[in-house]
């Protein structure tokens, strides 16, 4: 009896033991479920809350453009009337949502915190982050980024070498198989495989390119070696750049390597001996990095601002709607605005600043319409036009800025550009009036200005503009203070991106590739006039031209030629020349399909 009570008893132990464990497992476990439920509850009320304020938001917007395209004033009373009224919208709906947060960080703080609100309140805000932060990435990025990352970045491009080709009809879609790497050719010795890239264009491209180069190397053409391989180095740089047989950029970093490795760059003292590799390194390096370059990223810094706060979209819609109904007028005017764009946000930006500011007028008018044709053509030519009115419209500006000597200041650049571009825009505006007539049965929709007012921010985006425009204008006179332009075009790097008005973001957005471009140029020419062989060919190409103008009758001393008849006859022949190249030269461009 006393053996079974014992055993009795340690049963009962074992069996009490494991409900013990059994409840303990039980409260974890619905504690684990508490905070998962308040955490999702606290989700639902938070985006609860951005409906409303996303709604709320919503009407303000289609009210503003519902003004701005009507030209009426109905935002601020049908708000009001309507909308502020409403059970959504009303301050007392935001409290009560605000109190059921409140409550369920009590909550959660009392179950997951041991009472600590502000450690619930970090908790559930990092909960809602997660939350937040993978709807955007599964929706946005996953789906719609990279789409359009996948086709912007072939943008110009036929085909890489060893990339796939991305043109439009052979983009690959989910579900297609996946496009082998070998292609089977045919030859009169047997089938056999191959990869892709060996039998596409750009690879022989590059392979000619490639043998231009080492045969002006081996040819025997200048006297001195230093400017046979600059030679050679010019020529197959400047094929690269033409065919694209490798990226623009690329070919631009291809410059200081060559220089240095074929030995081009020469001292700039007498005798003008070629400098070792180190010295040559630095040498062409410095000439990547000048005050062009930073005058690049100074005109991409004001061009980012003045786009970011919608300062240089205000402007034109002002200008524009002070053009009224006239198509002559409208055309001539979005020309100049083209232009004026151009000075200052490049003249790729323009474009596009300007086809959005008129998509009014473009959808009231007939796709064939002879006003659409010359508003996109005119605000097209009157935007490339502008690339040459400001040293900051196109890099090649500065680069000629650079390399101009003496230098000239903005104020004589804007002298001379400036009325040379408006006589070119006017006379393309009546070419463009002559050979269109938009002005017949056309009537054109107003464009309204846009209602915004000034904030403080683009005011001050404004002032650090054009104070910094007026210290390029007069650059000269203030050498001794700031020494080059490029410093002055720090002035609105350090005032946009210290303030915050432009964030990292907007600067790894920047133009980069343009800017290794301008610095590849830069390098390159630095490297051609060192080696002397910009001196041999201006030496040569002046002799033969003297000779040509200086040949004269052996027996009389009298000259065959004179200025006159080079000026008389020379371009009238510069003028057939062109109609040649524009007839024949096109025509065999359509015939090989380019």
């Amino acid at each position: 009896m006393a053996a079974s009570h014992a055993s009795s008893r340690r049963k009962a132990s074992t069996v009490f033991e494991d409900y013990n464990d059994m409840a303990f497992s039980a409260l974890y476990d619905e504690g684990v479920s508490l905070k998962k439920r308040a955490v999702s509850v606290y989700v639902l009320l938070c985006e609860l809350r951005s409906f409303i304020q996303l709604n709320k938001t919503g009407f303000e917007k289609v009210l503003k453009k519902y003004d701005k395209i009507m030209d009426r004033k109905l935002k601020k009373t049908y708000l009001n009337k309507y909308v502020y009224p409403a059970y959504p919208f009303k301050q007392s709906t935001m409290d009560e949502l605000t109190r059921n947060l409140e409550r369920m960080e009590a909550a959660y703080a009392q179950i997951g915190t041991k009472g600590d609100i502000v450690e619930a309140k970090r908790e559930l805000r990092l909960h809602l982050r997660e939350h937040v932060v993978w709807e955007r990435n599964t929706v946005w990025r996953e789906m719609i980024g990279i789409e359009r990352k996948a086709q912007a970045a072939n943008i110009g491009i036929t085909q890489t070498l060893l990339g796939r080709d991305t043109t439009g009809g052979k983009v690959r879609r989910q579900g297609d198989e996946v496009e082998s790497d070998m292609k089977e050719v045919d030859t009169p010795i047997g089938r056999y495989r191959c990869p892709q890239w060996l039998l596409s264009r750009t690879f022989w491209i590059l392979v000619a390119c490639i043998a231009v180069f080492v045969v002006l190397l081996v040819v025997p053409i200048m006297e001195m070696p230093e400017q046979q391989n600059c030679l050679a180095m010019v020529v197959f740089v400047s094929l690269l750049w033409a065919t694209e047989a490798i990226p623009l950029f690329v070919t631009s970093l291809l410059v200081p390597f060559l220089a240095v490795t074929l030995n081009v760059v020469r001292s700039d003292v007498e005798p003008h001996r070629r400098l070792e590799s180190k010295a040559a390194a630095s040498y062409v390096f410095s000439a990547m990095w000048t005050p062009v370059i930073m005058l690049l990223l100074g005109g991409f810094t004001i061009a980012a601002a003045l786009s970011k706060y919608n300062i240089a979209k205000m402007m034109a819609t002002l200008v524009l709607s002070k053009a009224g109904t006239k198509p002559r007028t409208v055309l001539l005017v979005n020309m100049f605005v083209a232009m004026f764009a151009s000075m200052w946000i490049s003249n790729v930006a323009a474009p596009v600043l300007c086809y959005s500011i008129i998509q009014p007028i473009l959808r009231n008018l007939p796709a064939d319409s002879d006003m659409t044709k010359a508003l996109l053509l005119g605000i097209a030519l009157s935007s490339n036009i502008g690339g040459a009115a400001s040293p900051i419209a196109s890099p090649q500006n500065l680069i000629a800025l650079q390399n101009m000597g003496p230098e000239p200041s903005w104020g004589v650049w804007f002298f001379v550009a400036l009325p040379v571009c408006i006589i070119s825009i006017l006379l393309i505006w009546v070419l463009l009036l002559v050979t269109f007539q938009p002005g017949r049965g056309t009537s054109i929709v107003p464009i309204r200005p846009l209602k915004d007012k000034f904030s403080g921010t683009q005011w001050f985006i404004s002032i650090v503009t054009v104070t910094t425009i007026a210290l390029w204008c007069v650059s000269h006179q203030l050498e001794a203070t700031f020494g080059d332009m490029g410093v002055v075009a720090i002035i609105p790097i350090i005032a946009f991106f210290g303030t915050g008005i432009l964030t990292k973001e907007d600067f790894n957005n920047f133009l980069w590739t343009i800017i290794i471009l301008a610095a590849g140029g830069l390098s390159l020419g630095k490297s051609v006039n060192s080696s002397g062989l910009l001196h041999t060919l201006a030496e040569s190409i002046t002799a033969g031209v003297q000779a040509a103008i200086m040949m004269e009758d052996s027996r009389t001393g009298q000259r065959y030629l004179q200025v006159k008849h080079f000026l008389t006859r020379g371009i009238p022949a510069s003028l057939i020349t062109f109609v040649v190249i524009i007839t024949v030269g096109y025509g065999l461009m359509l015939a090989v399909g380019f």
